[in-house]
């Protein structure tokens, strides 16, 4: 073969492979879309299409494209989307993620649907979403927040902000702000239109959420909403010289790393992605890139927007000790739990802080502001934290304030976190 041929065929393999590598993102995007499990409460289980059924749930688990995700008697369970729009499902619900797809033209498509029970949706407009639930399908290109509640005998459709298109067997309609429908599915679905919004048992809890969100989401500059409004709450951003923007969670303490705390988790077509424990730990671990910064410690550079990882990324020098995650050998799907890190200890009346805890076991918003507790476990290496009194640890439920704090000693006993997988710090109460 002549070298004007050699060449030629040269780059015709180019073209072919540079074609191929052009298509094959093209065609896993359409399938690839990840959301997070971004709260969970009680009783919560997810099925990941792996076999095996339902397995426990836990913070920060990744949802694909058929998966189910069911609460028990006192479960609860939020889960985010990319833009940062969030569906919450109360106690005694299925929910499946039938479709996270891309259109044509790359815009985010979700389709949802609701089994059975009650599900709080906030959609913030930016992408596309459709609810199913009994005979009826919800379709929405603009911001919308409502409560949907499905039984055997009836549904209905409470909207408290928005306007909520509806199509089903008895046609296609709106319903408006502050009205509700009622759909008797005894009687081809006719519904009845109130002119008000009856008041739900977790309605408060639907609203201190959407609260918290909007409070520490505001000002995000990143291609993505979801976890930043847990950045914002449990660290800080900071101008590192040589490295530019930085995030530190706080109460990270000495010999803390951002891998000591999460399980293994296994998803058929995927395989093992890691979910960190921690209430923050969702944006860190998909995106970015951490480092060691001697005289800092461990912190997250933001980046990598285009590049979705299953596997934490870290980088720079490493110090001395540390081990880096490794997935669990092939041929096994069971969640395979790390847990060597300390978390927050949750006591009747007061919390204690521990250096190293990074915020594990804090409630969202609990505490308010967390930056001034910071400087003080940052000098004393714990600090006793009792809540405002309308907080209770049981509740549930999030409040905003701060708690008074003072030093205190800490037991050698407190502190240790459960496995993750079994009870992840920060996602229950």
């Amino acid at each position: 073969m002549s070298m004007r041929s050699l060449r030629g065929f040269e780059m015709v393999l180019l073209t072919a492979a540079a074609c191929a590598l052009l298509a094959l993102p093209a065609l896993a995007d359409s399938q690839a879309r990840i959301v997070r499990l971004s709260d969970v409460q009680g009783s919560v289980q997810i099925n990941k299409n792996t076999g095996m059924g339902f397995e426990n749930a836990f913070l920060n688990l990744p949802i694909t494209q058929g998966a189910q995700v069911r609460t028990h008697d006192r479960g609860r369970a939020e889960i985010e989307f990319e833009d940062g729009s969030t569906l919450r499902l109360t106690p005694n619900t299925i929910v499946e993620f039938s479709t996270l797809g891309l259109s044509d033209s790359g815009k985010r498509i979700s389709v949802v649907n609701l089994v059975e029970g009650m599900a709080y949706v906030n959609w913030l407009g930016k992408d596309d979403f459709n609810l199913n639930f009994s005979h009826e399908k919800i379709s929405l290109d603009r911001a919308a927040h409502f409560r949907v509640d499905t039984s055997a005998q009836v549904a209905s459709l409470a909207v408290f902000k928005g306007d909520v298109e509806v199509e089903g067997d008895a046609g296609k309609f709106a319903v408006e702000k502050k009205k509700t429908a009622t759909f008797d599915l005894a009687d081809n679905d006719k519904y009845t239109l109130a002119n008000n919004v009856a008041e739900a048992p977790l309605d408060a809890w639907d609203k201190e959420a959407s609260a918290y969100h909007e409070q520490y989401a505001k000002n995000n500059t990143s291609p993505y909403g979801y976890g930043m409004s847990d950045l914002n709450y449990y660290g800080a951003y900071s101008n590192v010289p040589g490295y530019g923007m930085m995030w530190q969670p706080y109460f990270t303490g000495i010999g803390w790393n951002p891998f000591m705390d999460g399980a293994w988790s296994w998803y058929p077509g995927y395989g093992y992605m890691f979910a960190s424990a921690y209430p923050w730990g969702w944006m860190p671990y998909r995106y970015g890139s951490w480092m060691f910064i001697p005289g800092n410690g461990w912190m997250w550079q933001p980046g990598g927007y285009n590049n979705w990882t299953p596997i934490p990324r870290y980088g720079g020098t490493l110090p001395v000790g540390f081990h880096p995650l490794v997935a669990p050998a092939t041929g096994t799907v069971k969640t395979v739990a790390v847990g060597r890190g300390g978390s927050v200890s949750a006591l009747p009346s007061h919390f204690l802080i521990n250096a190293g805890s990074a915020g594990m076991g804090i409630p969202r918003g609990s505490l308010g502001n967390l930056n001034h507790l910071n400087h003080q476990v940052a000098k004393s290496g714990f600090a006793e934290v009792r809540p405002p009194s309308q907080f209770s640890a049981s509740s549930g439920r999030p409040v905003s304030g701060s708690g008074e704090s003072r030093s205190s000693m800490s037991s050698p006993s407190m502190g240790r976190s459960a496995p993750a997988g079994h009870a992840p710090g920060g996602s229950h109460h």
